[in-house]
C-alpha cells in the first residue's frame, strides 16, 4: 500500500524521503521533537537526540507541556530517549537514500519533518483493554546549497556566506555616490567663495572710492 505524504513539495532529483510506519513511540513526543529539528542538517539533527538519547540534552516542548517542569534555559522541556532513537535511525535511513540517488550526505537539510498518529492496536496479555502507541514520522531532505545560510543564522532571502564583503561594497558605492552627488551641486553653483575671501572683496571695493577722491584733489 503505497503511503502519501503530508506535502507535495518534493523533487526526485534533489530530495530523499523515508517513512518511519507504526514506530512503537508517543506521537506526543515525535511532534516536539520534529518541530525542534526541522530545518537543521541531518548531522546537527544525530548529535542533538544522542545527546537527548543519553539524557545531556532536553527538547523544549512548545505545545505538549501542561504541568511540565522547566528545563535550565530552556522552560518546559522532557528527555524523550525512545523517540530519539527511532529519529535517528530513520536519518540514517534518509542518509542512505541520497547517497544512493548520488546526493552529498555531509550537506543534507530536513526540509520536511512530522508525525501522525498511526493504527493503535490492543495490547496484549495483562495489560489488555488498553491500546498501543503508534506514530507515523515521515522525513524529506535536501541536499544544501552552497549559497545557503550557515547554521545558527536565520534564513533570510539572499542570504550568502559573503553576505560581510557585501554590506561593505554597499556602504562603499554609498559613500561613492555621496561624493559624486557633492561634485554635481559644486559644478552647477560655481565655485564656493571662502568668509576670508569675501571680507577682503569688501575691503577692496570700500577702499577704491577714496583713493580716486584723493587723487581728484591733488589734480
Amino acid at each position: 500500500m503505497d503511503y502519501s505524504f503530508a506535502t507535495k513539495e518534493y523533487n526526485k532529483e534533489t530530495m530523499a524521503k523515508v517513512v518511519g510506519r507504526s514506530l512503537p513511540v508517543s506521537e506526543k513526543f515525535s511532534v516536539e521533537i520534529c518541530n525542534f529539528i526541522r530545518h537543521k542538517t541531518t548531522n546537527k539533527a544525530k548529535e542533538i537526540l544522542k545527546s537527548v538519547a543519553e539524557g545531556k540534552k532536553a527538547i523544549p516542548f512548545k505545545k505538549f507541556n501542561k504541568d511540565l517542569s522547566h528545563k535550565k534555559k530552556i522552560g518546559p522541556g522532557r528527555y524523550p530517549k525512545k523517540p530519539a532513537i527511532e529519529i535517528i535511525k530513520l536519518l540514517e535511513s534518509v542518509e542512505a537514500n541520497a547517497q544512493f540517488k548520488g546526493l552529498n550526505t555531509s550537506n543534507l537539510e530536513i526540509k520536511h519533518i512530522c508525525a501522525h498518529l498511526a493504527s493503535r492496536p490492543w495490547h496484549h496479555g495483562r495489560q489488555r483493554r488498553r491500546k498501543a502507541k503508534r506514530t507515523n514520522i515521515e522525513i524529506i531532505v535536501e541536499e544544501k546549497k552552497l549559497s545557503d545560510a550557515p547554521e545558527g543564522h536565520k534564513k533570510t532571502k539572499g542570504f550568502s556566506p559573503e553576505s560581510g564583503k557585501g554590506v561593505e561594497k554597499a556602504k562603499l558605492s554609498q559613500k561613492e555616490s555621496k561624493q559624486e552627488k557633492e561634485k554635481k551641486e559644486i559644478t552647477k553653483k560655481g565655485p564656493t567663495i571662502s568668509k576670508n575671501t569675501q571680507k577682503d572683496n569688501v575691503k577692496n571695493t570700500e577702499e577704491k572710492p577714496i583713493e580716486q577722491k584723493t587723487k581728484e584733489i591733488k589734480k
